[in-house]
C-alpha cells in the first residue's frame, strides 16, 4: 500500500498514513480520464445559442427585381444570406451537449486521477484545516507551508464557510467537499491538499 506523510497546518510532519492500494496505487487509466473530463465540460455548456434562418427573419416577401434584363444577379428574396440583414446559413439552434459515461469508467477515472497525484507527489494530507475566522492570509500561510501555494485543490470532508471564504479569494486555489469531488477538478490542480478525515471518507465511497 502507497504511504504518504500527514503534515499539521503550520507544514510539520504529523505522522504517516496508509493509503488503499485499490484507490490511490493503481496504474491510472488516461482513456477513462481523458473521457470523463470530455463528458464533464461538455454537461457544462448551456446549449443556448441561437440564431435566425432566412425563413424566420422577418420580411423579404417580395422579389426584389424581375428575373431577367436588368444585368443583375437573380434573387427571390432580401433576407438570403448573401443580404445585409438576411438570415444565416445553418444557424445554430438550442441544443444538448450531454455525454453519458458508464458507471465504471467514471469511477475507474476518478481512481486513476487520485492514484497519479499520490505518483506524482501532489498528493497533500493534511491532520486538520479549520480557522477560527475566515481570513486569506491564515490560508495563505497554511498552504505557503504546505507547498502547496500554485494552483491547488482543496479537498475538506464537509462544509466548512472559515476554510471556504478563506480560499475564496486566493488565484488558482479552489476548495471542494468529498460529496462534490471530480476528476477535472483533480486532473486541473497542480496539487491536492486533503484532510485525513476526506481521505477517509473517499475511501469509504470507492472501496465499496
Amino acid at each position: 500500500m502507497p504511504k504518504v506523510a500527514v503534515y499539521k497546518i503550520d507544514g510539520t510532519v504529523a505522522g504517516e498514513m496508509e493509503l488503499n492500494d485499490a484507490i490511490f496505487g493503481i496504474e491510472p487509466n488516461e482513456a477513462a480520464i481523458h473521457q470523463v473530463v470530455v463528458a464533464q465540460l461538455a454537461n457544462r455548456r448551456q446549449g443556448t445559442q441561437s440564431a435566425l434562418t432566412r425563413a424566420e427573419v422577418s420580411g423579404g416577401g417580395i422579389k426584389p427585381w424581375r428575373q431577367k434584363g436588368t444585368g443583375r444577379a437573380r434573387q427571390g428574396s432580401t433576407r438570403s444570406p448573401q443580404w445585409r440583414h438576411g438570415g444565416v446559413v445553418f444557424a445554430p439552434k438550442p441544443r444538448s451537449y450531454r455525454q453519458d459515461v458508464n458507471k465504471k469508467v467514471r469511477r475507474l477515472a476518478m481512481m486513476s486521477a487520485l492514484s497519479a497525484k499520490v505518483a506524482n507527489g501532489e498528493f497533500i494530507v493534511v491532520d486538520s484545516l479549520s480557522f477560527a475566522k475566515p481570513r486569506t492570509k491564515d490560508m495563505i500561510a497554511a498552504l505557503s507551508a504546505l507547498k502547496a501555494d500554485a494552483k491547488a485543490l482543496v479537498v475538506i470532508p464537509g462544509p466548512d464557510a472559515n476554510v471556504e471564504l478563506s480560499a475564496r479569494n486566493i488565484p488558482g486555489v479552489k476548495t471542494t467537499v468529498c460529496g462534490t469531488l471530480n476528476v477535472y477538478d483533480i486532473v486541473n490542480a497542480r496539487c491536492l491538499v486533503i484532510t485525513q478525515d476526506a481521505v477517509n471518507k473517499v475511501t469509504e465511497v470507492y472501496s465499496n
